[in-house]
C-alpha cells in the first residue's frame, strides 16, 4: 500500500498494477484512488473495464494498442478475471513491452504467485496484497474514521463494534456510517448506540449462543436460536457454525495445553487474536473430553439431518440442550 501511496503522491505511475487479497474494502479504495488519479472522471473514451472470467484477451490487447483519444493515458481495469490462477500466456507475453501511454489495473481475490501473469505484473509494475488489518489497526481505523466525521468513540466501545459487526471493513464502514448519522450532533458514540443501530453478524450471534451454553443457560441459548430462525437463518447453517465454533474451542484448548501462544493459535485457526481470547474463555468451561465429544456430535448431527434421520431445527435444539446441561468443568 505504501508503494501505491508513493505513486499517488508523486504522480509517477507504473504500467501495471495488481491489487489482490481478501480485504475487498481496501482493494476498492486503492483501485478508485488510482483510477481517479490516472484518468478524469468524465473521460469515458480512454477508460475501459472488463469483469469476470469470460474476458476475450485479443479484444483487450487490441484496445491496449489503441492510442488514447486527446489524452496522455489509456487505463484498462480488469477485475476477477482469473488470469492469475489460470493460464493467460497471450496477455503475459504482451506485458513484456507495454505502450508508454497504457496502464493496466487488475483486481483479484486470489492469485498464484507462480503464474506467468503474476510475474509479468510484478516485473512491469506493482503487485500489492491487501489482507484484513489486525485488531489494533482496525480499532485505530474505526476511531479515526469516526473522528474525521465529528464523532468520538472509546477504545472499549470500538472493540464492542468490532465484536458485533466483525472484521470485514466494508461491513464496518456501513455500520459506522449509520452510527455517524444516528449520533449526529451528539459527538460521542456509545455501546448503547451500537446496540441500537448496528446489525450483528450471524457469526457473532452464534458465538453469543456458545457463551450461553458455556454459562449453562439453556433458556438463553434456545431464545437466541429462535431469534435467528425469526431472521430466516437456515437451521443447517446455524448447525454448521455451531459445530465450527465447538471445533475451534476444542483446538484452542488443545493448543493451549501444548503451550501455543495466542498469536500462534490465531494463525492456525485463521481467526483474529481477540477471537482467541473469547474462545479460550469459553473453552475453560469444558473439559477436553467434552469438547472432543461435541465435535463428534455435531458431525453426527449434520449427517443425520442430511440423511433425513433428524429434522434440521430439532438437531440444533438437541445440541444446545445437551451441552447447556453438562456439569461445569474447568481443567
Amino acid at each position: 500500500m505504501k508503494s501505491i501511496r508513493a505513486d499517488l503522491d508523486s504522480g509517477s505511475f507504473k504500467p501495471a498494477y495488481l491489487l489482490y487479497g481478501d480485504e475487498k474494502y481496501l482493494i476498492k479504495q486503492y483501485r478508485d484512488l488510482l483510477i481517479h488519479a490516472l484518468v478524469p472522471d468524465e473521460d469515458t473514451m480512454n477508460f475501459a473495464r472488463y469483469t469476470g472470467k469470460d474476458v476475450y484477451v485479443p479484444e483487450v490487447i487490441d484496445l491496449c494498442e489503441t492510442i488514447p483519444f486527446f489524452a496522455d493515458r489509456r487505463v484498462i481495469l480488469l477485475e476477477d478475471t482469473g488470469f492469475f490462477k489460470n493460464k493467460c500466456d497471450e496477455l503475459a507475453d504482451y506485458m513484456k513491452e507495454l505502450p508508454e501511454y497504457l496502464v493496466l489495473l487488475f483486481t483479484e481475490e486470489q492469485v498464484d504467485k507462480r503464474s506467468r501473469m503474476y510475474k509479468a505484473v510484478a516485473a512491469a509494475g506493482r503487485a500489492v496484497a491487501f489482507s484484513t488489518p489486525d485488531e489494533k489497526q482496525l480499532l485505530t481505523w474505526i476511531r479515526r474514521t469516526l473522528r474525521d466525521n465529528d464523532a468520538s468513540i472509546s477504545e472499549r466501545d470500538a472493540f464492542t463494534l468490532l465484536q458485533k459487526v466483525g472484521t470485514d471493513m466494508t461491513n464496518l464502514r456501513t455500520e459506522m456510517d449509520k452510527l455517524i448519522s444516528y449520533c449526529y450532533g451528539r459527538g460521542a458514540v456509545t455501546a448503547a448506540d451500537i446496540d441500537a443501530v448496528c446489525i450483528t453478524q450471524i457469526e457473532s450471534r452464534v458465538f453469543d449462543m456458545i457463551r450461553a451454553v458455556t454459562d449453562r443457560n439453556e433458556h438463553k441459548a434456545l431464545s437466541l436460536y429462535q431469534d435467528l430462525l425469526t431472521l430466516k437463518e437456515p437451521s443447517m447453517r446455524i448447525l454448521f457454525l455451531l459445530g465450527r465454533q465447538f471445533r475451534q474451542l476444542y483446538l484452542t484448548k488443545e493448543m493451549e495445553a501444548e503451550g501455543a501462544s495466542q498469536t500462534e493459535i490465531a494463525s492456525r485457526l485463521g481467526v483474529k487474536p481477540f477471537a482467541v481470547r473469547q474462545l479460550s474463555g469459553c473453552a475453560r468451561a469444558f473439559s477436553t473430553a467434552q469438547l472432543k465429544e461435541a465435535v463428534a456430535d455435531f458431525t453426527d448431527a449434520d449427517e443425520a439431518v442430511k440423511s433425513g434421520l433428524l429434522a434440521d431445527q430439532l438437531s440444533v435444539e438437541l445440541m444446545l440442550i445437551k451441552y447447556s446441561r453438562l456439569p461445569q468443568k474447568e481443567e
